[in-house]
């Protein structure tokens, strides 16, 4: 792991508070629904605020909650940030969306090359209804992940990966095939996004489904909660102010890392070091481009 120097990080932890302000105030004033989720979690129960190297915060909405935030972040905060997802620009190759401080840069490695203006953000998943039908359930899972992984392979032929050596190259290989093949064959973006949409909404008329989850990640299980465990919400502090968390975040936190109380020895501690950073009315650019 890349480490940042403690002034970078703290100064980029604050910027990040302050979007995570201005998106709760906003979903306070119009009654959304919004919880903490992955690290973020992790940070609340065992730091009370971000993990100590931790550079981003992750918070998810329920669609319908989320539909409506994309509503009125484009309309009543649109002079300080920019709102960034796949469907306002084909180009943004991931199924969450940003809300990214004007006048700002950050471009990890992972998104070095693609078309999108990038700034320090806010990441927002949204949370969709399951089937109960076990059958339904894994094929909607199955499909919109494989269409979001499809829509990263389409965007950018040689992904960065978490390992090297012969294994890497392999798959570079393959996925070099299938970037190629897609844009060989016209599939666009546009339709590999309708395609995960479809598949991630599918069943959000059953409204009282037992799980929901965001289903494009880097496994499709990694964000699941029994409706149960997420609600009520409950409010924890973290670092200088309280937000919404799932009501039970210890099994949903336990599959993905297990002992997540316990810190991981520091080869295991992840960020999102960047390619590019510039804070607001700077000049200067870290990172290593």
């Amino acid at each position: 792991m890349k480490e940042y120097d403690d002034r970078t990080l703290k100064k980029l932890q604050n910027i990040e508070l302050e979007i995570l302000k201005d998106f709760i105030d906003l979903c306070d004033r119009h009654n959304l629904k919004y919880f903490g989720i992955a690290g973020t979690c992790i940070g609340v129960l065992r730091h009370q605020g971000f993990i100590p190297w931790d550079d981003d915060i992750d918070i998810a909405l329920p669609r319908e909650d989320f539909e409506k935030f994309l509503k009125y972040a484009n309309e009543e905060l649109k002079d300080k940030y920019t709102i960034m997802n796949a469907r306002y620009d084909s180009n943004y190759p991931l199924m969450t969306t940003r809300m990214m401080l004007k006048d700002s840069k950050f471009r990890e490695y992972a998104l070095s090359h693609i078309d999108v203006e990038l700034g320090i953000f806010l990441d927002i998943y949204p949370f969709d209804n399951l089937s109960d039908d076990t059958k339904k359930r894994k094929k909607q899972m199955r499909q919109a992940w494989f269409y979001s992984k499809l829509l990263i392979l389409r965007s950018i032929p040689k992904p960065v990966l978490a390992f090297k050596g012969w294994k890497a190259k392999i798959v570079h290989l393959i996925c070099t095939i299938v970037h190629y093949g897609m844009k060989i064959l016209g599939i666009s973006k546009e339709k590999l996004i309708y395609k995960c949409e479809e598949a991630s909404t599918r069943h959000n008329d059953e409204v009282n489904s037992k799980y929901v989850d965001f289903l494009c990640d880097t496994t499709p299980t990694m964000n699941i909660y029994k409706r149960d465990d997420l609600f009520p919400l409950q409010k924890f502090k973290f670092e200088d102010m309280e937000l919404f968390f799932p009501k039970n975040m210890d099994t949903n936190l336990r599959g993905m890392y297990g002992d997540y109380m316990q810190l991981p020895p520091v080869d295991k501690r992840k960020n999102h070091f960047p390619y590019e950073l510039k804070f607001p009315n700077e000049q200067t650019i870290y990172g290593d481009k």
